[in-house]
């Protein structure tokens, strides 16, 4: 029976724990100190459901390396606090983890919002700081020991929309007018400032261009504005709770521009797309990946193997095609770095990072400016015909089309929205 000890969220997990547990022998890899790799993750909060499904994947991850005889004959512990979806609790989380703790390695949660404020931690001490899923993070802090996991290449902001102007602005008749409309939080004014730089190159007309506070509950004034200018196109780029309501006060208000979505985080979710259903027809939005045989890398079926036969019993999203295989996929440039550079040195870390490619279960991954992914791996999906909250539907990709960029296209787009709904 593997040991578990817990304080105040922590949990600790080594192979030579489990080994001595049921009365094993001890390996020589599992004799020796374990690699810690320490994080704050959202485990409560708006963040939550995205949050735990990458725990889980980098959960597994460590079950699958540690199988292997861990890294640099070393077993493996990820060390991981609670940060509750609330920036304010991740800087001293990070400097407990340190401190305290005495972790070899630091890595960031999940979000623009949490990894931050983990950003000036890792600066202060010089620490290597590998992200998931932060958007245009290091644009202002220039950061040489900076690497981002998440497929928006080299110019981050801009990326979230850019398949989606793209595919729109193919359309005919072709779209003069755009909204857009932002959660006042980092992510929304990040991706909302690549949205406007996207829509400009476009030489569409910004008829709304407004923040709304994240403590935010009733959308429906927010939608009737926008309705009011009447846009061809209506993009809004949003955590998930506000997604969510957002979605719901389209619906409710009547709300029909010719295309709707976006940079929402929140519908690549499958309880947020249970939870919503057939009120997400229609909406085309940006994803990072999704079960289509035009992005099925080798390992990545058997991983959602392993993570779906977990997924009820940890109570996280039970497809975990969004962060669940982020997660994975993460963890797993977390240890060929590791295992490349025969360090926890964390200016060897940085040059291998730098000069290396990876390979995960969701393709090749190197790093180029600032630390982002050297070409952009975005894509834009289209909801259409959902019915009802049943979650056999989302297992493949009838309800769903990729539709931009065409190397990953699996149809055309529904233009405009009303007639997939």
């Amino acid at each position: 029976m593997l040991a578990r000890l817990g304080l105040n969220g922590i949990r600790w997990l080594t192979a030579g724990a489990a080994a001595l547990a049921a009365g094993l022998a001890v390996t020589p890899a599992t004799a020796q100190e374990p690699i810690k790799i320490g994080f704050g993750m959202a485990l409560t909060g708006g963040l939550a459901p995205n949050g735990k499904s990458a725990l889980l994947g980098m959960k597994i991850w460590e079950e699958d390396i540690n199988a292997k005889g861990g890294l640099l004959n070393r077993p493996v512990r990820l060390v991981y606090y609670d940060d509750q979806s609330n920036g304010s609790t991740v800087p001293g989380l990070y400097a407990k983890l340190l401190d305290v703790d005495k972790v070899d390695v630091i890595v960031s949660g999940y979000a623009t919002g949490m990894i931050a404020p983990a950003m000036t931690v890792a600066l202060q001490r010089k620490k290597v700081f590998p992200s998931l899923f932060g958007t245009g993070i290091n644009n202002e802090f220039k950061y040489d020991k900076y690497f981002s996991m998440i497929p928006t290449g080299p110019d981050p902001k801009p990326a979230f929309t850019k398949p989606f102007f793209d595919v729109v602005m193919a359309q005919s008749p072709k779209p003069m007018t755009v909204s857009i409309a932002a959660g006042d939080h980092e992510f929304g004014r990040n991706v909302c400032d690549g949205a406007r730089e996207n829509a400009k190159k476009a030489g569409l007309k910004i008829v709304y261009d407004k923040t709304y506070p994240p403590s935010t509950t009733d959308y429906a004034p927010v939608i009737r504005a926008i309705q009011a200018t009447n846009p061809d196109i209506a993009v809004f780029c949003s955590y998930p709770p506000d997604s969510v309501g957002l979605i719901r006060a389209i619906n409710e208000v009547g709300f029909k521009a010719k295309v709707i979505g976006g940079g929402m985080v929140g519908p690549q979710a499958t309880a947020i797309k249970q939870q919503l259903g057939p009120l997400l027809n229609g909406i085309t939005n940006y994803e990072t990946w999704v079960p289509s045989k035009t992005m099925e890398y080798p390992g990545v079926n058997e991983f959602l193997t392993k993570y779906q036969a977990r997924a009820k019993a940890e109570g996280v999203d039970p497809l975990g095609y969004y962060l669940g295989t982020w997660g994975y996929a993460y963890a797993q440039l977390i240890g060929q770095a590791i295992d490349g550079a025969k360090s926890l040195d964390d200016a060897k870390l940085a040059d291998y990072f730098r000069t290396s490619t990876f390979n995960t279960i969701l393709g090749p991954v190197k790093f180029g400016a600032l630390g982002e992914w050297a070409e952009s791996r975005m894509i834009a999906v289209q909801y259409h015909g959902i019915k009802g909250s049943d979650i056999e539907q989302f297992k493949d990709m009838n309800v769903q089309t990729i539709v931009g960029p065409e190397k990953f296209a699996t149809g055309k787009l529904i233009y405009p929205y009303e007639k997939a709904r």
